[in-house]
This record gives structure tokens, C-alpha cells and sequence, in this order.
């Protein structure tokens, strides 16, 4: 079957309120494994370093499902890329995934006491429930 991701970006603070940062997220359609992550700002920048986050093979021939968010157009290939609504049902599976990553890491939840104050920390524990969670669907 052809290789399909859907791309996503969740806010999360770290340190305090102002230091806002966005957790760029991709996810393999038909395995549900995660297949790309960036943290950083939600620029263009943002967008390049998720998909150069991707492994070579989804660069080259994934489609890929996104929102209307203009960094995503600007990034990935126009051939490839399907901006779509939320009611389209086409980013359902990244939706539930930044869901689950709330529920289980406790610093992304919006209302925490529990947030990081180091960024290396913050993307330290993303990470670690991204590799926990893409090896629970082998188990």
C-alpha cells in the first residue's frame, strides 16, 4: 500500500508562559508508527525540520495529510501534499496521537504544575514516549 503520513504540531511551554514551544509531529498512516518529530517555533523553519526529521524513503515518495497550517505548504512537496480540514477524517490518527501524548506526559498537559524548565528535558521526555510508543506496536 502506498506510504501515507499526516502531520500535526502541538503547543507546549517550557521554563514559563512565554517560551512557547510547538511539538511537530508525523505519523505512518498504516502502521500508526511515528515517523517524524521536531520541537521548536511554528515557522517554516519548524516545518523543514520536521520533514527533515522524516526518514528518507517518506521524503521521497509519502503522501502527506496536513491542516491549512501555510508552513506546511511551503515545505512539502505540492505533488504530495493534501491540506485537509479536521472533519475530513484525513488527520484523525496524528489528532488521537497529540491526544495520548498529552494524557501520558504529564508536561504537555495545557494546566500543569508539572512543566520542564529546561528544553533538553522537554524534548528529552517527548522523545522517550515516542520511542516507548512506536515499540508497543511491535510488542
Amino acid at each position: 500500500s502506498r506510504l501515507t503520513i499526516e502531520c500535526d504540531e502541538l503547543w507546549s511551554l517550557v521554563g514559563n508562559k512565554s517560551n512557547k514551544q510547538w511539538v511537530w509531529l508525523a505519523i505512518d498512516r498504516n502502521t500508526r508508527e511515528i515517523v517524524g518529530v521536531h520541537v521548536g517555533d511554528r515557522s517554516r523553519q519548524g516545518a523543514k525540520a520536521l520533514w527533515r526529521s522524516l526518514p528518507p524513503v517518506y521524503r521521497q515518495c509519502a503522501v502527506c495529510y496536513s491542516d491549512f497550517w501555510e508552513a506546511y505548504a511551503t515545505v512539502l512537496p505540492s505533488k504530495r501534499h493534501r491540506a485537509v480540514g479536521k472533519d475530513s477524517g484525513q488527520t484523525n490518527r496524528i489528532e488521537r496521537f497529540n491526544c495520548t501524548l498529552r494524557q501520558r506526559v504529564s508536561r504537555l498537559v495545557r494546566k500543569t504544575l508539572s512543566f520542564s524548565k529546561k528544553l533538553e528535558n522537554h524534548i528529552g521526555a517527548i522523545w522517550y514516549f515516542v520511542h516507548h510508543y512506536n515499540a508497543s506496536l511491535h510488542a
